[in-house]
């Protein structure tokens, strides 16, 4: 066993080693993939597809899962964001063409946010809309996914955005107090329903299944990924800590300076102060962050969560649509949206490489 975990270690070290090199020749690991993949791969510039362009795009504050917006729901926050994109923009909500928006982890309650948020914000019940999901890429699939709808012929214009709301994720009763609940709604006689009761007490019964931020393939949270990265392309816990340092140093300033301008005020039932700015950026010191422990691969990892990003609530929204329609409306473009592409990665040792 142990020579056999000795080979798999080598194996894995070596790939990464293949990898650092491909780095050190200028390319990233997902551009190496991209390039294999796009060999032959139509352009979206194609001369014989329109031009497309981002009008404007918004986003709630993003806040720190617990606080100001815990007693609302995923759809209300895409609902106050696209609320806030379509009074931007003057957009009429009729001509909003097509609503797509991602999430990872979804309310039962509202399997298709979209719709449920595009509802809320007035877009009217003839304007479709349904729900992506692509782990924390979601929303770049809304987006990719409207792009392909406007080269298909299908629509001239899209609004695409995501939510995730950690503050009150789904926390489902055990598989066997599950099983019993449906066994419960058929169980007639008095014997049937005393051998369901039975059950119910026992203590197993009653463990709920708690949710993970984790890859379900491998059952590996993206903190572990992270560690394991960090440790195979040599990253330093002082070179992370010095990056996270410089990176919410420099967020704290973009927000005192009103740079942030994409941020749209949402006021929140039950809350006196209306939530106009992220509580996330926490610039600190080199000393307070290596005084932290790891956080996930323990004693040794360099992982923290002072370099890590907090567990987020908040949503986002963003008009997309061909050139020719935006200025036929009288809209500036922000950006050209030429090409894409998706690629798969082993989720084991390249999960956050792709």
């Amino acid at each position: 066993m142990k020579s056999e975990m000795a080979a798999m270690m080598k194996l894995r070290t070596a790939n990464f080693r293949q990898l650092q090199h491909s780095l050190g020749n200028g390319l990233k690991a997902e551009q190496l993939a991209c390039a294999q993949f796009s060999r032959g791969k139509t352009t979206l510039s194609s001369p014989s597809r329109k031009n497309i362009v981002l009008v404007d795009a918004v986003r709630t504050p993003f806040l720190q899962s617990g606080t100001q917006y815990k007693n609302l729901m995923p759809h209300d926050l895409q609902r106050e964001a696209n609320k806030a994109l379509l009074k931007r923009t003057g957009l009429d909500p009729a001509d909003a063409g097509y609503i797509i928006n991602g999430i990872v982890i979804q309310e039962v309650k509202t399997s298709n946010i979209a719709r449920e948020a595009a509802l809320g914000a007035g877009i009217p019940d003839s304007v479709p809309s349904h729900t992506v999901t692509m782990a924390c890429i979601s929303s770049n699939q809304a987006i990719t996914t409207g792009i392909g709808y406007i080269n298909s012929g299908m629509i001239e214009n899209f609004i695409a955005g995501g939510t995730e709301f950690m503050s009150d994720v789904p926390i489902r009763h055990s598989r066997k107090m599950r099983s019993i609940m449906l066994q419960s709604t058929k169980a007639k006689t008095a014997g049937q329903k005393f051998a369901l009761f039975s059950k119910v007490l026992s203590p197993s019964v009653w463990n709920p299944e708690l949710p993970a931020v984790a890859e379900f393939s491998t059952n590996e949270t993206m903190g572990h990924s992270a560690d394991r990265l960090a440790a195979a392309f040599e990253v330093s816990r002082q070179e992370q800590d010095e990056y996270a340092l410089r990176s919410h140093t420099l967020a704290g300033k973009a927000q005192q300076a009103g740079l942030l301008d994409d941020v749209i005020p949402v006021k929140v039932p039950g809350v006196s102060e209306t939530v106009a700015q992220d509580n996330g950026i926490r610039p600190s010191s080199m000393e307070k962050m290596g005084s932290l422990k790891a956080a996930f691969v323990k004693p040794h990892g360099t992982v923290t969560a002072a370099n890590s990003s907090f567990l987020t609530d908040g949503a986002s929204a963003c008009l997309v649509m061909t050139e020719e329609k935006a200025k036929r409306l009288g809209y500036k473009p922000m950006a050209y949206l030429r090409d894409f592409t998706y690629v798969a990665m082993d989720p084991k040792d390249q999960l956050l490489l792709g």
